[in-house]
């Protein structure tokens, strides 16, 4: 049991990892920096972040290859 524990903690740290690589967590570290922020504007939903962060990327495109 103890091996089969530590295999899914193991996958989980690569699973997070490569979300962090892919940029599949930006919604999830959006919210956690605006909570931290204690910012008074209520939080973007995940369509209106995805949205905006896409429109940002098109309009100042840095760093990307394609």
């Amino acid at each position: 049991m103890e091996t089969l524990r530590r295999a899914a903690e193991m996958l989980a740290a690569v699973n997070k990892y490569f979300m962090g690589v892919l940029g599949a967590d930006a919604y999830e570290r959006y919210l956690e920096h605006h909570s931290a922020t204690r910012c008074e504007a209520p939080a973007l939903s995940v369509k209106e972040f995805w949205r905006d962060k896409n429109q940002r990327q098109d309009t100042n495109p840095e760093g990307r290859c394609c």
